[in-house]
């Protein structure tokens, strides 16, 4: 998997975590809900490049 990839899905969970945590300030779960929705994604991206990896390990 490439460093950008893994750069991009740690990035969008950070994103999350601030979202979520505006959301708990502010009080809008509408903020909560995209920060969690954000940090699933990542998480769901993780997978797949770990998928990726272990694969191409298979492979060589």
């Amino acid at each position: 998997m490439s460093i950008e990839d893994r750069a991009k899905a740690a990035a969008k969970n950070v994103e999350g975590k601030a979202q979520e945590a505006l959301g708990n300030v502010t009080g809008d779960p509408e903020d909560k809900a995209e920060g969690k929705a954000k940090q699933a994604e990542s998480e769901v991206r993780h997978g797949i490049e770990d998928v990726k990896d272990n694969v191409k390990k298979n492979v060589d």
